[in-house]
């Protein structure tokens, strides 16, 4: 059965806004083959881990604060609804920063011929995906791939993510990789693309830039490269053999 909003997608549909896969430098290929990356590349994407958990553990301190103020011992009686809602929106605040270190452990942190604790990929993804209001369907034969692709599936749903500011749907699929991003609007900035491309220095670099940036190195690293493509409401971004 089709799935919603997908029945438009033809591979004939006109393509606008494509982006063809560059040339590497060697400074590139050597970062991708040793498992170096520039200090600022670091920076950034520790950056960007705390923008993304600043929010909850924000949220879990005002909770805290909320339930302070209704201590017994300043005097006023408890309001038990009040306290509930101090106590769901902790509760709420703490399980989003969890979903999220658990990702960003994974797609950041996961190295080669490891072994992941916990949850699986996919899990770990779907409940990022729900934490932002998104759909997401990370296919069966995904599932079955090395941790080496499924992390690259993970950090190509991360740029997929910020391509759907108001939500949509994430669709992962194989053969070979690919993803579809679904929703209104959905858009893909030139500088993301460049930085997906690795056309982008790393001094230009920004912490908005740099998780393409670093998507694109992974599929670098598993000798595949990335191209973005878009029509209104979709961007599609697939991992391809370099030319």
């Amino acid at each position: 059965m089709a799935r919603p909003g997908f029945d438009r997608f033809k591979p004939q549909t006109a393509v606008v806004d494509a982006v063809e896969p560059s040339s590497f430098s060697a400074e590139y290929r050597n970062a991708a083959s040793t498992g170096t990356v520039n200090l600022r590349v670091l920076e950034l994407l520790s950056a960007r881990l705390c923008h993304e958990l600043s929010g909850p553990i924000a949220a879990i301190n005002n909770g805290v604060e909320l339930l302070a103020e209704e201590d017994p011992g300043l005097g006023s009686p408890p309001n038990p609804a009040f306290l509930h809602d101090a106590v769901a929106l902790v509760s709420e605040s703490a399980r989003r920063a969890r979903v999220r270190l658990q990702f960003y452990r994974f797609a950041y942190g996961f190295s080669s011929g490891s072994v992941i604790a916990g949850p699986a990929p996919h899990e770990i993804a779907m409940g990022f995906l729900a934490s932002a209001k998104i759909i997401g369907d990370y296919a069966e034969c995904i599932r079955t791939l090395s941790l080496d692709w499924q992390k690259l599936a993970c950090n190509l749903l991360a740029v997929g993510a910020d391509a759907l500011p108001r939500g949509g749907r994430l669709l992962l699929t194989d053969g070979p990789l690919s993803l579809d991003a679904v929703g209104e609007p959905a858009a893909l900035s030139a500088e993301a693309r460049e930085a997906l491309m690795l056309v982008t220095s790393i001094a230009d670099l920004t912490a908005r830039t740099v998780q393409p940036y670093f998507t694109g190195l992974l599929a670098q690293a598993l000798e595949r490269s990335l191209i973005a493509t878009a029509e209104p409401g979709r961007v599609r971004l697939g991992v391809v053999v370099p030319r």
